[in-house]
């Protein structure tokens, strides 16, 4: 005879003690279940919904179902139902049954809160009313909906614009480090400041100024502590910067076991800030005389060229004095770093040709696109455009009105960008809780497992407030539609000292308690570009940024 299978073996063992025992009921004269039988879970139902396991948008009073294969021992369901906030505080529940006590329904004795996570634990001791075990454990996940008050007062969209700005502002104000003057790269990062988001901050100061926020003198006094830093105390290698420094030290601190040393898109964005903040303060007082000349001996001490490694066509990210080029990075487009070729080729004693530009960054025309997605043609870039912070980094400072070369119209490519990142969300194919038309934008954040560049492609439902907000520009009915939703909606969740918190998930539901710098200071910048223009137009007025785009093949109404 075949041997049977372990599957098979089992069910014919079960039946042996179910016939056993019905017999010794029967010989008793018992018409009652097996004592010992197991019995199964069938569905959970949420009001009127679907059978499921995961709910998502649940009112706070809802009614749950739970469906068994055999009557239920009331006696048993109170300890091994539990309706459990977080997984850890037990939610009172009243109980009753239908079908014969083969459905259990709970309901809660109190509404639950908003936007929270609840579970329904089902434990493998739940017993039958003929004493059988459940055959396993089960857990049904309840999301609470979104609370549709309002968090705050209204206000008109330019007061909210404003509050944002002075808001997000203190990050860099408030919070800049006391010795250097920069950024700390997130609120817990202590001595640790970040170069790329130094730059940014530095923007970020004039726009304080402009919007009297701090005064002139005040914002000069601490962009030129800054320059004092980076000029005498802040390593270099061949003048770039690492991209994380000591901020009382000037030492570098490493980004990675091979990243100690020069990081050049770092550098590049460093760079546009001062550059920028040397176009802004312009008067011929001593004081702003001595901070353009302390900046320029910054921006001239660059070493581009050197950042071919060997005069290659191609700019490397990173260099290193003792691991030298063994990051090996070539920076080729489409992504975050078209900044860093245009100030290249922008330098007044390192530039770079435009053959390094066509062939490395542009990759001799391999960086188009020209795709469609969710109705929208793409100029450039990967499916779908990847995470949003493409479109912002390089455009905190070069103006894309307007602006093309032969590979594409740099407005039409951000705004591409932008609404593609709007209509996902709107499709929401993955169906993560709340994306909507004012819940959208994917970009590098924290998330609830770490850091991650989110966009369509690599998405877990984490949503990152900067990339809705700094799309302004591109999408301002979008991005407004957006920022009403993070400020009213989830204010009292992701409203914090420094403005809106780093990011939130709301199929978990959670939220991040962090800022980083490299996320809040695109908010301020790019809606100020939105409202006036003000930082496009001081770095596009640099002669020398001029010179750089027109080598590089761009053309525009203010080349």
């Amino acid at each position: 005879m075949q041997q049977l299978g372990s599957k098979a073996a089992t069910v014919i063992a079960l039946l042996a003690v179910v016939f056993s025992f019905g017999s010794c009921d029967k010989e008793n004269g018992g018409d009652t279940p097996p004592v010992n039988e197991t019995f199964n879970f069938v569905a959970a139902r949420l009001d009127n919904r679907s059978p499921g396991i995961q709910y998502n948008n649940v009112g706070t009073s809802p009614v749950i179902r739970l469906s068994f294969t055999a009557p239920v021992n009331k006696s048993s369901v109170v300890a091994n139902i539990l309706l459990k906030e977080n997984n850890s505080t037990n939610v009172p529940v009243n109980i009753s049954y239908e079908n014969s006590d083969s459905i259990v329904v709970l309901t809660p004795q109190n509404p639950l809160k908003y936007l929270s996570r609840f579970s329904v634990n089902v434990s493998d001791q739940l017993l039958s009313s003929g004493g059988g075990k459940l055959n396993s454990n089960i857990d049904v996940i309840l999301i609470t909906a979104i609370d549709p008050a309002d968090k705050f007062p209204r206000i008109s969209d330019e007061a909210l614009l404003d509050l944002v700005q002075r808001q997000t502002f203190k990050y860099f104000w408030d919070f800049g480090h006391p010795v250097s003057g920069m950024a700390r790269e997130r609120n817990t990062s202590g001595d640790l400041v970040t170069t790329g988001g130094t730059g940014f901050g530095v923007m970020a100061i004039i726009v304080g100024i402009e919007r009297n926020f701090i005064s002139r003198a005040e914002g000069l006094n601490r962009i030129r502590t800054i320059a004092d830093f980076l000029n005498d105390k802040a390593q270099k290698y061949h003048g770039a910067f690492a991209h994380w420094l000591h901020g009382s030290a000037g030492t570098t601190i490493p980004f990675s076991a091979n990243d100690n040393g020069g990081d050049l898109v770092e550098t590049s964005f460093l760079m546009q800030g001062l550059l920028t903040a040397r176009q802004y303060f312009s008067n011929t007082n001593a004081e702003e005389t001595e901070l353009r000349n302390k900046i320029n001996a910054l921006w001239n001490g660059v070493e581009w060229n050197w950042y071919r490694r060997n005069n290659e066509n191609v700019l490397y990210w990173h260099w290193s004095p003792d691991k030298q080029w063994v990051m090996n990075h070539q920076i080729r487009g489409w992504n975050e770093a078209l900044i860093t070729y245009v100030l290249a080729a922008s330098s007044n004693t390192h530039a770079i040709d435009a053959v390094v530009y066509n062939e490395g960054w542009a990759r001799n025309g391999a960086i188009r696109n020209g795709n469609t997605y969710h109705g929208i043609k793409l100029p450039l870039g990967p499916p779908l455009g990847g995470p949003l912070f493409f479109a912002h980094y390089s455009f905190l400072g070069i103006d894309p009105n307007n602006l093309s070369d032969q590979y594409a119209n740099y407005w039409e490519q951000n705004t591409a960008h932008s609404l593609i990142h709007y209509n996902y969300s709107i499709a929401n194919p993955r169906n993560f809780a709340g994306y909507s038309d004012s819940v959208w934008g994917l970009t590098a954040s924290d998330d609830p497992n770490g850091y991650k560049a989110h966009e369509p492609n690599n998405d877990n439902g984490t949503i990152s407030p900067t990339a809705a907000l700094s799309s302004f520009p591109y999408t301002p009915t979008e991005s407004m539609k957006a920022l009403n939703f993070f400020y009213y909606k989830l204010g009292d969740r992701i409203w914090k000292e420094y403005g809106f918190t780093d990011a939130f998930n709301l199929s978990i539901p959670w939220f991040a308690n962090s800022f980083l710098a490299i996320d809040q200071g695109p908010i301020i910048i790019m809606i100020e570009n939105h409202r006036s223009g003000l930082l496009w137009k001081l770095f596009t007025s640099a002669p020398e940024v001029k010179t750089g785009l027109k080598k590089l093949g761009f053309q525009a109404p203010y080349l």
